[in-house]
C-alpha cells in the first residue's frame, strides 16, 4: 500500500512538475516490521517545484552565450591576425547574425571588416532597401559588385539577354554570382573572407570547421563564424538582440535569393518570423537542411541534380572570368564596331566568329578557330565580341546565340549552322564557300 502511496504521489508530481522524492519510501520486507499505522505515517515529501519551460530556455541561453563567444573569438582572430577581411553579405538570417557581431566589436565603423554585395540584378526589390537600412544602422557603407560592364538591369539585358537563367543557369551563375563575387574579392584585396556558412545546410556544409584554406585567390583562408550554429540558433540569437533582419521573413521567407527562383516555405506562407517571433509550425524552417527549401526553386544542375549552391561556394568557382578570347598572340584579329559593319558589305573573303567570352561554348571554340585561322592561308579570319552589341549582330551576322560563324564572301555573310565545331568541318565549310589557297 505504501509502495503504490509512493508511485501514485509521484506519477502526480511529474504531472504538474514537480521533482517527487523518493528517500522516504521503504519496502516492507518482513513481519517484524513496523506496526501498519506507523507504515502509514511514512509520508512522501515531495522536493521543490522547479519550471521546465525555465530550464529549458536557461539551457538555450547558455548555449547561445557560448556560441557568440565562439563566433565573436573567431571574428576577432580574423581581423586582428590579419589584413583585408571581407564579408560577402547576402542579407539572410546568419548574415545577419554575423553583420551584427561585426558591428558589436566595431570593425564596420572602422572598416576593419568589409562588407561586399553582389547584386545579380534579379534580388528583390526589399533586398537592396534593406541593405540601405543597416548600412546606417550599423554605420558602414557597402562595396556592391555586378555583373561586368552592367551598371543597371537593363544594360544587363542588352548585353546577356534577360533570359539566360532560363537557357543556361551555369553561365547565368558565372555573369551574375562567381565573376562580380571573384571581382570583388580581387578589388577589395581580400586577405580572409568571412561568410555564414553552417553545418547545418546540408551535406555539402556538414563537416565545415570555424576556419579552412580554400582556393580562391591562391590559398584565401576562411572563416565560418557560424560553423556549429543551427538555423534556430541564428533566429534564437536575432529575437534576443532585435537586430536589423531582411523583411521577408515576416512574409514566409526562411532564406532570400534571387526572386525568380525562391519562395515561401510552405508555399502558403504560413511560417513567419514576425516581431522577433515565430508563427505558424515552424520545423518547416528550422529542420536540418531546410533552410534553403525554397531556393533555387525549378533550377537544375547540368547532370540533371537538383540545385543546392548559387555557383558561388561550388567546387571550381574560383576560377575567374575576366579573360577575353582569342588575346596577344592570337592569329584571330580583333573588329570595331565599324570595322565589323565594313567588313559584312566587303567583298574580300572573311570568317568571322561572333562571341561572347563568358560562353561556355565559346571557350571551348577558342582552340580550335585558332587552328582554323592557321590553316586558312590568306584568308582574314575575325572575331566581334557580340553580347555586347546583340542588335547589331542579329541584324548584320546572323546571330541569335553563341558562338555563331559566319562566312563573308563577296558582301554575303554565310551563317555555319552545324554544331560541329572542329577544325576538320570547319575549314570544309569555309572551302565550299571560299576559295583558300592550298
Amino acid at each position: 500500500t505504501v509502495i503504490l502511496a509512493a508511485l501514485v504521489a509521484s506519477a502526480s508530481a511529474f504531472q504538474v512538475g514537480v521533482m517527487p522524492s523518493t528517500s522516504g519510501m521503504r519496502l516492507r520486507t518482513s513481519a517484524s516490521s513496523a506496526p501498519r499505522v506507523a507504515r502509514r505515517s511514512v509520508a512522501i515529501a515531495p522536493r521543490m517545484a522547479f519550471d521546465m519551460e525555465a530550464l529549458i530556455q536557461d539551457s538555450k541561453n547558455e548555449r547561445l552565450a557560448h556560441l557568440e563567444k565562439q563566433a565573436m573569438d573567431a571574428i576577432k582572430v580574423s581581423v586582428e591576425n590579419n589584413e583585408n577581411v571581407v564579408f560577402p553579405n547576402a542579407m539572410i538570417a546568419g548574415d545577419c547574425v554575423i553583420t551584427d557581431l561585426c558591428g558589436r566589436l566595431g570593425y564596420l565603423k572602422t572598416g576593419q571588416v568589409k562588407i561586399m554585395v553582389v547584386d545579380t540584378f534579379h534580388l528583390f526589390p526589399e533586398t537592396m532597401e534593406f541593405l540601405k537600412e543597416i548600412e546606417k544602422h550599423y554605420g558602414f557603407k557597402a562595396e556592391v559588385f555586378q555583373a561586368e560592364g552592367c551598371k543597371d538591369k537593363a544594360e544587363y539585358d542588352a548585353k546577356y539577354g534577360a533570359d539566360l537563367w532560363k537557357e543556361d543557369v551555369e553561365q547565368y551563375d558565372k555573369i551574375c554570382k562567381v565573376e562580380p563575387f571573384q571581382r570583388g574579392l580581387k578589388t577589395l584585396k581580400t586577405g580572409v573572407m568571412m561568410n555564414g556558412r553552417r553545418r547545418d545546410h546540408g551535406d555539402e556544409r556538414a563537416y565545415i570547421d570555424l576556419f579552412e584554406n580554400a582556393p580562391i585567390g591562391g590559398g584565401m583562408a576562411k572563416v565560418n563564424p557560424l560553423a556549429y550554429w543551427t538555423f534556430e540558433d541564428c533566429f534564437d540569437y536575432i529575437a534576443a538582440n532585435k537586430i536589423p533582419i531582411h523583411p521577408l521573413h515576416a512574409k514566409g521567407y526562411p532564406s532570400i535569393g534571387d526572386a525568380k527562383d525562391t519562395i515561401p516555405i510552405p508555399e502558403d506562407g504560413s511560417v513567419r518570423f514576425v516581431n522577433y517571433k515565430f508563427e505558424g509550425k515552424k520545423s518547416e524552417w528550422l529542420d536540418y537542411n531546410a533552410e534553403r527549401k525554397g531556393r533555387f526553386v525549378g533550377l537544375a544542375n547540368k547532370d540533371g541534380s537538383t540545385k543546392t549552391e548559387c555557383g558561388i561556394h561550388v567546387a571550381g568557382a574560383e576560377q575567374t572570368f575576366d579573360r577575353d578570347l582569342w588575346v596577344e598572340g592570337s592569329k584571330v584579329a580583333e573588329l570595331s564596331k565599324s570595322e565589323a559593319e565594313a567588313l559584312a558589305k566587303s567583298k574580300d573573303d572573311a570568317v568571322v566568329v561572333i562571341y561572347a567570352p563568358w560562353c561556355k561554348f565559346c571557350q571551348a571554340l577558342e582552340p580550335a578557330f585558332e587552328d582554323l585561322a592557321k590553316e586558312l592561308d590568306g584568308v582574314k579570319v575575325a572575331k566581334y565580341r557580340g553580347d555586347e552589341d546583340r542588335d547589331f549582330v542579329k541584324a548584320k551576322y546572323n546571330t541569335n546565340s553563341f558562338p555563331t560563324i559566319n562566312v563573308i564572301k563577296g558582301g554575303k555573310v554565310i551563317k555555319y549552322e552545324s554544331e560541329d565545331r572542329d577544325v576538320k568541318s570547319l575549314k570544309a565549310f569555309v572551302e565550299k564557300n571560299i576559295k583558300v589557297a592550298a
